[in-house]
């Protein structure tokens, strides 16, 4: 017997077939909801910046009553295939990177933001100093 969810109809879930060409699928028996609700939470929490519970308002928008809990379990249960799907499918970094200096003012103190960042604009990695340590940023990807 298959439901109907409303509000899921229009969404089309290629991120859950696609994240497991080649890989074994998680088996999702015994679980309440139907497969695309589970893969559509756990491919939300992992790709994008949300909390549990931000999850569980988008979800509520579509008409399913999740739990942040609920969305919490599936994340430790089905998460480890969805993230490595998704480090793969990462660009990879450029061969050539440089340092971005900013000075920006937080909380009134005055701060030093360090960006390593690719060829292609790609930010590698951040590093946050209160005083300007250069030899400190030029670690930053070597260390």
């Amino acid at each position: 017997m298959s439901r109907r969810l409303t509000g899921w109809d229009d969404l089309r879930i290629d991120h859950v077939e696609e994240a497991f060409v080649g890989d074994a699928s998680p088996s999702y028996e015994g679980q309440r909801y139907p497969v695309e609700v589970i893969s559509h939470c756990v491919w939300l929490y992992f790709r994008f910046p949300l909390s549990f519970g931000e999850v569980e308002e988008l979800t509520l928008r579509r008409g399913v009553i999740v739990s942040h809990g609920t969305v919490r379990r599936w994340c430790g249960k089905f998460g480890q295939q969805y993230v490595n799907t998704l480090r793969r499918r990462q660009p990879r970094p450029g061969d050539t990177w440089h340092l971005d200096e900013v000075f920006i003012k937080a909380d009134g103190e005055r701060k030093h933001p360090w960006r390593a960042v690719d060829q292609d604009g790609t930010v590698l990695d951040t590093l946050v100093r209160s005083r300007r340590d250069k030899v400190a940023a030029r670690r930053l990807r070597t260390g």
